[in-house]
């Protein structure tokens, strides 16, 4: 059965951070909170807990993936980001959007888009899950955690531990999420001169990107 990591919303335990950060150093997927719904996650470099999470998404690696960084900084080392971008970058992190922006060589091509090399980026907005991110050290691979065939994110730890207690390794429960995904923005237009175009609504607000 999946470990059940009971932490504090806003103050996490440092303890129960570090058994979480253990598991995904092993090469487990986890159920983490965000600041729109729960989220699967694991280590950026370890393909086989990627499959896994792939698997329980019934995704295709057409499926964009998603980068959590603690912050800009670190953002900027994983994708290409111009001036123009990055200005609209910052006035809408830490928040519920996901980016997508062109990959840099860091990226394993694995878990970039085949076609386009793009990945999905974003800064969270969420103590506990930025408290685990500062603890691995580096961003961690992510997708919304949306059941297969339905539409809808899961946002209730003790129904995400039974329905994938054997695929997941732990869930990290800091309370329920808002029951809403990201946001998703895809700036690469905006690299020769278009404009950021809308895939999703969600979350995060538009207004903010000047939609």
């Amino acid at each position: 059965m999946a470990q059940w990591l009971q932490v504090h919303p806003d103050n996490p335990q440092v303890r129960l951070l570090k058994q979480a950060v253990a598991l995904l150093a092993q090469g487990h997927v986890l159920a983490v909170p965000t600041d729109s719904s729960y989220a699967l996650v694991c280590h950026l470099d370890d393909k086989a807990a990627v499959d896994l999470m792939r698997r329980i998404r019934a995704v295709d690696e057409r499926h964009h993936l998603t980068l959590l960084c603690r912050d800009l900084s670190e953002l900027s080392v994983y994708a290409k980001v111009d001036n123009r971008q990055y200005r609209l970058l910052k006035a809408c992190t830490p928040g519920a959007y996901t980016f997508i922006l062109e990959a840099t060589k860091e990226v394993p091509r694995r878990v970039s888009h085949p076609q386009r090399k793009t990945i999905g980026l974003r800064v969270p907005e969420h103590h506990a899950l930025l408290a685990l991110l500062t603890l691995h050290g580096a961003p961690l691979l992510a997708t919304s955690l949306i059941p297969p065939d339905e539409t809808e994110p899961l946002n209730d730890a003790q129904e995400i531990r039974e329905r994938f207690e054997h695929q997941i390794a732990a869930v990290l429960d800091a309370g329920a999420c808002r029951r809403q995904a990201t946001t998703v923005v895809d700036l690469t237009p905006m690299g020769t001169g278009g404009d950021p175009l809308l895939v999703r609504e969600g979350a995060g607000d538009v207004t903010l990107l000047g939609l």
